[in-house]
């Protein structure tokens, strides 16, 4: 007998309930992004540094996490930072870590990705607006800030915007820590109603709407930018 579609388990209260989970995958990606970027740029810096200490650390940070399955990361994670939070500053063993341990995982683990784009960006920008800017009285520091990073972080842009939303579709990994994003939602929705492939579908269709959108705009501000 054909399988016989049923979604009628998508209503109101279940688009609510959706809403909720995205809300999470939401806070993931923005934290992730934000702290991401920010790690990695410091990560990028320390792999151009002629400081062979800093170098090797962020070479070795970056391998790492680069070699490692994601959801093994988040694993990791899941069973290592609440047990390490609830002793250093003595929580109740009942606490709900895991949407710290999935921020801490996610941003760490993004970090690395964007340091190898953050570092190519660097490297695009010519040297000689080093010399220059230096040959007016920069330090290396404020020359980085003021002069060779807004130039590289304007080409980065359309790849670290790319990696967001690679982010995004990652977030559904969270699974493995039973935190309710929305992958979690739309499964736990479907298991409970026996609709499964329908909620599947749905959440398919929605992933692929934010993240055919969010690549057009990525598209359209490359032209721009290119222009």
């Amino acid at each position: 007998m054909a399988y016989e579609f049923d979604f009628s388990s998508i209503n109101p209260s279940t688009l609510h309930v959706l809403g909720e989970g995205m809300l999470v995958s939401a806070k993931i990606t923005v934290t992730a992004v934000i702290v991401g970027i920010v790690w990695g740029t410091i990560l990028a810096m320390m792999r151009l540094s002629s400081n062979k200490l800093l170098n090797w650390f962020a070479q070795g940070y970056v391998t790492l996490f680069r070699s490692i399955p994601l959801v093994m990361v988040l694993l990791w994670f899941f069973l290592i930072i609440p047990q390490l939070l609830q002793k250093t500053f003595n929580l109740s063993a009942a606490s709900d870590l895991r949407m710290t341990s999935a921020l801490i995982a996610f941003s760490l683990f993004e970090a690395a990705y964007y340091s190898e784009i953050i570092r190519a960006g660097i490297q695009s920008v010519s040297r000689g607006q080093m010399f220059a800017a230096q040959a007016m009285g920069m330090t290396y520091g404020q020359s980085m800030r003021l002069v060779i990073l807004p130039q590289a972080f304007r080409n980065m842009v359309p790849l670290l915007l790319t990696q967001g939303i690679i982010l995004f579709q990652d977030t559904s990994l969270v699974y493995v820590s039973a935190l309710a994003d929305f992958f979690g939602q739309a499964y736990g929705i479907g298991e409970r109603d026996g609709r499964i492939v329908e909620m599947l579908l749905f959440a398919g269709l929605i992933y692929f709407i934010i993240c055919f959108s969010a690549s057009l705009l990525v598209k359209r501000y490359q032209k721009k930018v290119a222009v």
